[in-house]
């Protein structure tokens, strides 16, 4: 029942109020099968309600597959990892073998992970040669990543599903299938992360890291502290039932294979 955005105001009965990040997960962390009590306070909502979590070990999958009624390959990816692209073939490859007409593609809460993970899978989608971001530097010299996949999906309606949980190489792909081929983004606000770091160490063996460029979509729009706005919002549910977001991209998506 608890959705992204909660604001956790007691655990058990330990105000949050000052507490630091790393204080709160290790009091909310425990032994498994223990109970934990959250109060939880959400917008839209006129009093706090307290939760009692089950403590558990929690896997979080890189995919999950589900053919839709109609034909629409549902397919929610939740970072991009180094499996990824390995992981990415064996679905697709599923959606063609069931028929697929039409995707959904998922990136609600993905925060990102590798940047060559997010060309690759633009590959699927796009023509070879698109150009998938624009790394921009501090110098003004810019470096155009371009898409170098099978374009399986090239001319397949496609339309996807973001947040303010989508981050990074999320905001990469949307932005990459938007800007070439017009695909729908669909939900809330994207998170704005568009920067690029690297990390140099001093010599008192202390590190800093420096953000030397910044990640623009292929027709030049800022991703960093911005974000990406969807052609549909949809804003998340108030109550952790039913998804009117996912709903709202199967409604595009079918209207978009029926024309």
């Amino acid at each position: 029942g608890l959705m992204a955005g909660d604001k956790i105001l007691q655990i058990d009965e330990m105000p949050t109020a000052g507490l630091e990040v790393e204080e709160a997960i290790k009091n909310i962390r425990g032994d498994v099968g223990t109970d934990v009590s959250l109060l939880i306070m959400r917008d839209g909502w006129n009093e706090a309600r307290e939760f009692t979590i089950t403590r558990a070990v929690i896997t979080i999958p890189t995919i999950d597959f589900e053919m839709k009624p109609g034909k629409i390959a549902y397919i929610a990816l939740h970072n991009f990892n180094a499996n990824v692209p390995t992981l990415f073939y064996q679905t697709a490859l599923e959606a063609v073998v069931q028929g697929a007409r039409g995707v959904v593609l998922d990136l609600r809460n993905n925060p990102g992970g590798f940047l060559d993970v997010a060309v690759n899978l633009s590959g699927w989608f796009l023509e070879r040669g698109s150009i998938v971001v624009v790394e921009r530097f501090h110098t003004g010299a810019e470096e155009r990543l371009r898409a170098r996949g099978n374009a399986a999906f090239a001319e397949t309606p496609v339309v996807v599903l973001v947040n303010g949980g989508s981050a990074s190489a999320s905001e990469i792909l949307a932005g990459a299938l938007r800007d070439n081929r017009s695909i729908k983004l669909i939900g809330s606000q994207t998170f704005g992360k568009g920067s690029v770091q690297e990390v140099e160490t001093l010599k008192d063996a202390s590190s800093l890291k420096i953000s030397i460029a910044e990640w623009l979509t292929p027709k030049g729009h800022k991703i960093n502290r911005v974000g990406l706005t969807p052609d549909v919002v949809v804003e998340p549910p108030v109550e952790a039932d039913g998804d009117p977001q996912l709903e709202k991209a199967l409604e595009v998506i079918a209207a978009e294979i029926a024309s």
